[in-house]
């Protein structure tokens, strides 16, 4: 178990304020890890810092726009000086605008790719800097199953999370050599507090993906959580430039036939 042990290791999520990105935080925190969450909404901030410390988890809040360059620098070096390295750095924070591609707004899309695949390159780049020094890190950009598939009304978001599939891909490539390993976590469909509303019996898309996932539902936030320990623990230090998907096996199987 001490292959999974993060005793000692501060951890970076950002959107690490709810949902999925709250999930793994907290499973990082199981193994050991010292949290530091960012994000932009002040009241999210609060609520889930007095989550994570009613958990007793050690855990600090930053706000900031990670698409900010100049921001997300001096808050990367107010977090250095006050409370030590980064030693993982989990690329979370985003934004997905549903619109047809035919129809959406051009800032709607620059908007996207900006908070989705500039965000994690602005912060990788900042935090790799102090990992390069240290010859030691751990980079996880969560990506999605549009990271490979496409889908009706969602072009900026597939576009921006197939290019973090091949950024992680090539920094891994450039700082392998500096022992930092660059993954990524490929989510399916979660139940979180935003699928609420669909995951309802009779709703068209919950039987939708009932029947399309092989394991039969949803997954669980907490599902998340193990790939992350991995991904940031020593048991993963040969493994560079991969996306783990984590669902269900949808990726696996072209779907269930009409006369199953």
């Amino acid at each position: 178990m001490k292959l999974f042990d993060l005793t000692g290791k501060r951890a970076l999520i950002t959107g690490g304020t709810h949902g999925l990105g709250l999930a793994m935080a907290e499973g990082l925190a199981i193994a050991g890890a010292e949290l530091v969450i960012t994000g932009t909404t002040p009241s999210k901030m609060d609520e889930a810092l007095t989550y994570y410390k009613s958990k007793g988890y050690k855990a600090s809040g930053y706000l900031f726009d990670v698409t900010d360059e100049k921001a997300a620098a001096e808050n990367v070096d107010l977090i250095t000086k006050e409370l030590g390295d980064i030693h993982i750095l989990v690329n979370n924070a985003g934004i997905i605008k549903r619109e047809l591609a035919i129809t959406m707004p051009i800032a709607d899309f620059r908007k996207v790719i900006d908070v989705d695949l500039v965000g994690p390159f602005i912060m990788s780049q900042l935090v790799a800097k102090q990992m390069i020094e240290r010859k030691e890190g751990k980079i996880i950009n969560i990506c999605s199953m549009m990271s490979e598939l496409g889908r009706n009304s969602v072009s900026a978001y597939a576009a921006a999370k197939g290019g973090l599939k091949m950024l992680t891909r090539n920094l891994a490539t450039e700082w392998a050599k500096h022992n930092i390993q660059v993954n990524g976590i490929g989510p399916g469909y979660f139940a979180t507090t935003q699928t609420e509303p669909i995951r309802i019996e009779g709703h068209p898309f919950n039987e939708f993906i009932i029947s399309r996932t092989p394991a039969a539902r949803w997954g669980d936030p907490e599902d998340l959580a193990g790939t992350a320990v991995f991904l940031s623990s020593k048991a993963s230090d040969f493994v560079n430039g991969q996306i783990v998907y984590v669902d269900g096996g949808i990726l696996a199987t072209i779907g269930k036939p009409s006369n199953e």
